[in-house]
């Protein structure tokens, strides 16, 4: 389970939320988001006027039934029809705007955090980052819905109740009239508006301590349920290996470890629930009664009529309940605060990775830009995040159109692989890119986004970057023409094509793209040895003026490139 928060972190993390959400309402569509908010208060104060009205209703009504008016009953069914038609346009409308604010705010959020997490390869490395920020993709996805939904409904209800709070405090203190305290001469105006008070009080206090378990079991049970969430993806998308290696029941069991931990937060949860529950139902059950117990003896003496007595039950409970209203909403307070933490935690982690970036100064590596033609590696040391030196002080400079094959330890060549594309800062030194073309990475499995075999082919661009000519032509140099009649075939590619068939498409990519530096990283490791030669080979003779590196530990390639370079790790 969670330690607590600290206050001050409490209150530190307030403000860093209120960073990242409020400038939705100075955005760029500011006045559509400010108008539906103004709508929203005033639809609101028209649900208060309506409750009101209903409540001055009552009164009529009451004092009607106990004058036998037939006229004045029906004068009242009347009004009842107007109040009821009024309630149900004024309600439509509320819902419409508070669920376009809400759509709209978490369309907001989703779109800046997605776009700060994918940007500058952070995505990546906030894999490497300390921090609580697991799971992004359900923090995206689920947990700014629920803040953003459960922030604008409790702020609804929050005004709600503080604007009949105002207003029926009023209309209390006037319907008590005045009691005589037994025994003495002392007479009490408003009795009844303390009396709410304090009804509300103890029962917001009691509350308070039964909810307090909740906020906590929430949070807990929220974190299991994402955890879960994310065994289950991960294991979709290894679904081809876990199936070659027999590995469902290892994945049935830490699926069953992960639901068992919902189940233990599930159940502490429910126990919370039943305390909070548990009260609220002798809370509520009494308010009703409560009320008309303490003002019976004025209207038995005759000092109130029944309207006067319903109405200033009705409007004790208006009060008390618009008081309780900490209490009643604690539940929902826990979970829009669990989600907004965890949203929030994945921001800050962001904003830690560029606060680090900035003020690392020597102790990251830093890239730039040289003369055309180049690419120079300068004092370069490479380091793991933890600070483990993988290599140092590595010098190297590769012209336009030179072939260099990069092999040694397998760890620091990978890690070379991404200093370069941008993707791992931990180190020193310098690495100066190429300023006269495109770059184009290859991993070991190139990315294939479900849809169309066209769209994956021309990924990262639009489907429609590049003609059907390029396209087959380029199918046709890997060896893959058979898959021409399937370009706009929608289909998972990665689980349908087997990772050979994976590797040509990736090496179809620069065919098409035409980068002028290409780094590969094993992305033909798949092949033969004759097979991968004549990638290489196909590679040379279509691409002969772009730069080639390839990390590669397969024997026999050094005579398709023009010098080697081994890169060991440092030892001791």
């Amino acid at each position: 389970m969670p330690e607590p928060v600290p206050q001050a972190a409490r209150t530190g993390m307030l403000s860093q939320m209120l960073r990242l959400a409020s400038p939705y309402w100075s955005c760029e569509r500011r006045w559509k988001v400010r108008g539906a908010t103004l709508l929203l208060f005033l639809l609101t104060v028209g649900q208060v006027a309506l409750t009101i009205w209903g409540n001055y209703w009552n009164r009529a009504l009451f004092d009607a039934l106990e004058a036998r008016s037939v006229p004045e009953v029906l004068v009242q069914v009347g009004v009842f029809v107007l109040i009821f038609a009024s309630s149900i346009v004024v309600t439509a409308a509320h819902l419409m705007v508070k669920r376009w604010l809400q759509l709209d705010w978490r369309a907001w959020i989703t779109e800046r955090l997605v776009g700060r997490w994918m940007q500058e390869g952070r995505h990546y490395r906030l894999l490497f980052s300390a921090g609580d920020h697991d799971n992004p993709d359900g923090r995206i996805a689920e947990d700014i819905r629920i803040a953003t939904e459960s922030a604008i409904a409790l702020a609804h209800t929050l005004v709600f109740s503080v604007m009949i709070l105002g207003t029926f405090t009023d209309i209390l203190w006037d319907v008590s009239g005045v009691i005589t305290v037994p025994g003495t001469t002392l007479e009490l105006s408003g009795y009844l508006v303390p009396l709410a008070v304090l009804y509300a009080g103890a029962g917001t206090l009691v509350g308070w301590m039964f909810g307090r378990p909740l906020v906590r079991t929430t949070n807990a049970l929220q974190t299991a349920e994402a955890s879960f969430r994310f065994g289950l993806a991960r294991a979709r998308e290894h679904a081809e290996s876990i199936a070659l290696m027999h590995g469902e029941a290892m994945e049935r069991a830490s699926s069953a470890v992960r639901f068992r931990e919902i189940v233990r937060d599930w159940d502490r949860q429910s126990l919370a629930y039943m305390g909070i529950v548990s009260f609220s139902t002798g809370y509520g059950a009494l308010l009703p009664v409560f009320p008309i117990l303490v003002a019976a003896p004025q209207y038995i003496m005759g000092a109130m009529s029944l309207g006067v007595l319903m109405q200033a039950a009705q409007a004790f409970q208006k009060v008390t309940s618009a008081l309780s209203w900490p209490v009643d909403n604690v539940g929902e307070i826990a979970r829009c605060r669990a989600s907004a933490d965890r949203v929030l935690s994945l921001y800050l982690g962001m904003q830690r990775l560029d606060e680090e970036a900035r003020t690392a100064g020597g102790r990251r590596i830093a890239l730039g830009r040289c003369a055309p033609a180049h690419l120079k590696i300068e004092d370069l040391t490479i380091t793991e995040p933890g600070g483990q030196v993988l290599i140092e002080h590595l010098n190297c400079a590769i012209r336009r159109g030179e072939r260099v094959l990069i092999t040694g330890d397998p760890v620091v060549t990978s890690s070379l692989f991404k200093v370069i594309g941008g993707l791992w800062p931990w180190g020193h030194g310098r690495v100066l890119l190429p300023d006269d073309g495109r770059m184009l990475f290859m991993a070991h499995r190139p990315f294939l986004p479900e849809g169309s075999l066209r769209a994956a082919l021309c990924y990262p661009q639009p489907a429609d970057t590049y003609s059907d000519r390029c396209i087959r032509h380029a199918l046709e140099c890997v060896g893959l023409a058979w898959l021409a009649p399937r370009l706009d075939e929608h289909n998972n590619w990665e689980q349908v094509l087997p990772l050979r068939n994976q590797q040509q498409l990736g090496i179809a990519r620069v065919v098409m793209q035409r980068p002028a530096w290409i780094f590969i990283e094993e992305a033909t490791d798949a092949f033969d040895p004759k097979g991968e030669r004549l990638m290489l080979e196909m590679l040379r003779h279509e691409l002969p003026s772009s730069s080639m590196l390839t990390i590669s530990f397969h024997a026999g390639l050094e005579s398709l490139h023009d010098r080697k370079i081994v890169l060991d790790r440092k030892t001791g």
